[in-house]
């Protein structure tokens, strides 16, 4: 089935079948078009152009979508998120207000133990209906791939359940869902004191069990104060790979971790978080293929110092956007305000952040071959906006929503 969506007021997020992803400068540039049309083909792009060069011919085929002067985007890829997880922490909140940090706020059983505790009573039914719910959410604030990990379970059984769960969600939704194993998210409650215990339980059991179901498609490690250190990290990161596990792992949120080092030795695919990363950790990432991905939603909630958005993009270094959606430091997947939250507090200018938001967000998912800009052959996973004034208006209109309709896997949504 051909479906022609016409008089887009602009199409953007235009790039070169060839870009894969965009570093320093090139994250400025991007391909508009203005008084455009796009043709999809069964669940991917056609073709696009100008309405004045369209053929009136191929306004005959099977569907056809006025987009009413609105602009067309790629989708938002979110490359870092906690979805499936047992409801919400809002007492953590108040706790932060009251100034309890959030490792103190682990250090006295809260945080991701918290979650644990109450994943473990709930059934997978449970977490796969209120986890849809989020999805449906997810959805219509414009995003059209998102990364599900676990990390709630912190025992066998339990990250498997987590990832069955997104399984079946992956088999539900339109979304172009990947999932990664995350049981080094924290020790688990029963192994308090006994962190080598836990790494091996991690390695020995949870990991060849993860690769027997086919559960995961990356490996991830929390590494950073108080958390893995960088030789646990390691251990697990070989484990994981050797299983089929790309690696892809948490570090410098709370310190300069030495996770940098270790998730660049081992060709990780995203190093995420980075807020208290040093000058020298950043220099480990030039030259290689692993995305600096960055989570202000988690700074804006936890009241923290920011990730080096523009110094990083100014020494030559790409960067994905993520929304780190989870009920204890970041209850929000709307991967608007985090483009917009780029441009406040770490002064990327608009194109730069939906670049980062887009491409270079699914690079760090790696699906950027199939999604995160139009371009001729990729999926149609498309955002259609009301009419804006320009690109700029996206963050600067920071609380408007602006979708109208969906377009995942070619269909409307």
């Amino acid at each position: 089935m051909k479906t022609l969506i016409y008089n887009i007021g602009m199409l953007a997020g235009i790039h070169p079948v060839e870009t894969r992803r965009l570093q320093g400068g090139e994250l400025g540039e991007m391909g508009v078009i203005d008084d455009a049309w796009l043709l999809i083909d069964d669940d991917r792009i056609a073709s696009f152009g100008k309405m004045k060069d369209l053929d009136k011919l191929v306004l005959g085929e099977d569907t056809a979508i006025d987009a009413e002067g609105g602009a067309v985007l790629p989708c938002w890829c979110d490359p870092h998120t906690h979805l499936v997880y047992p409801g919400s922490r809002e007492g953590e909140f108040v706790d932060k207000i009251r100034g309890l940090s959030y490792a103190e706020i682990a250090r006295r059983g809260g945080g991701i133990l918290n979650s644990a505790d109450r994943l473990h009573a709930m059934s997978e039914d449970e977490l796969f209906s209120d986890t849809m719910q989020r999805l449906e959410e997810l959805i219509a604030t414009g995003t059209g791939c998102v990364e599900i990990k676990s990390g709630y379970g912190l025992n066998t059984a339990d990250e498997l359940k987590m990832l069955r769960v997104v399984k079946r969600l992956q088999q539900s939704s339109p979304l172009k869902i990947v999932s990664t194993f995350l049981g080094a998210h924290a020790v688990g409650r029963n192994y308090a004191g006994r962190q080598s215990d836990y790494v091996a339980l991690v390695i020995d059991e949870m990991i060849p069990a993860v690769a027997k179901e086919g559960l995961a498609d990356y490996v991830d490690v929390f590494c950073d104060d108080g958390f893995f250190t960088p030789e646990e990290t390691e251990r697990i990161l070989q484990t994981g790979a050797s299983h089929g596990m790309r690696p892809k792992i948490h570090a410098c949120e709370l310190a300069s971790s030495g996770g940098v080092r270790v998730g660049v030795e081992h060709q990780a695919l995203s190093i995420d978080h980075l807020e208290n990363a040093s000058d020298e950790d950043l220099q480990m990432l030039a030259g290689t293929g692993t995305m600096p991905t960055l989570l202000p939603g988690t700074s804006f909630f936890l009241n923290m110092p920011y990730a080096k958005g523009r110094h990083m993009i100014d020494s030559g270094l790409g960067i994905a956007l993520a929304s780190d959606c989870n009920p204890g430091s970041t209850p929000s997947s709307d991967m608007k305000f985090v483009v917009s939250l780029a441009c406040i507090k770490m002064r990327l200018t608009p194109v730069e952040a939906i670049n980062a938001a887009t491409l270079n967000a699914a690079y760090a998912m790696g699906v950027e071959k199939d999604y995160g800009s139009i371009t001729v052959g990729k999926k149609a996973n498309l955002q259609i906006l009301h009419p804006i004034p320009s690109l700029d208006y996206i963050p600067y209109a920071y609380t408007r929503r602006l979708v109208k309709r969906m377009v995942l896997e070619g269909r409307m949504v």
